[in-house]
């Protein structure tokens, strides 16, 4: 008699979907994340860096 690992009872746990459903969200929301962190870093500087001896400008 064979026996799929898909008619195991554990498929049949709510509390295996929920598991599967958060960390589906979790990478979702780390790719998501990540893009946007990766968008803001190549986005080009709005200000001019200063020059070599000039103080930097104060933080808004």
């Amino acid at each position: 008699m064979s026996t799929s690992l898909w008619d195991a009872p554990i498929w049949q746990d709510p509390g295996t979907w929920i598991v599967l459903g958060i960390s589906l969200l979790f990478l979702v929301v780390g790719w998501a994340i990540h893009r946007s962190i990766l968008k803001v870093m190549r986005s080009p500087s709005t200000a001019p860096p200063p020059a070599p001896g000039q103080k930097p400008p104060p933080p808004h």
